[in-house]
């Protein structure tokens, strides 16, 4: 099932089980591996990795902890052959 990434807005100390609560996610719509990533931790600012369905709830959704996206999150590889 394909990811996407979200933005969420929390005050530390943010966590990942933390931004599930508010945001009503559970484990099997969150990818746990990819945790919790500070953007900008001064202005509380973090991006998580979601199933698609949960990233467009959350975006549609009024939740205050909820802060932009859902934005896509494709693969980066190197471009050419290995040197």
């Amino acid at each position: 099932m394909a990811k996407v990434l979200v933005t969420v807005r929390l005050a530390a100390p943010a966590t990942l089980e933390g931004a599930m609560r508010r945001l009503g996610l559970t484990e099997d719509e969150v990818d746990t591996g990819y945790g919790l990533v500070p953007v900008d931790p001064g202005r509380n600012l973090y991006v998580m990795r979601v199933t698609e369905e949960a990233g467009r709830r959350v975006g549609d959704s009024d939740a205050d902890a909820a802060d932009g996206g859902p934005y896509s999150d494709p693969p980066i590889e190197p471009y050419g052959p290995p040197r």
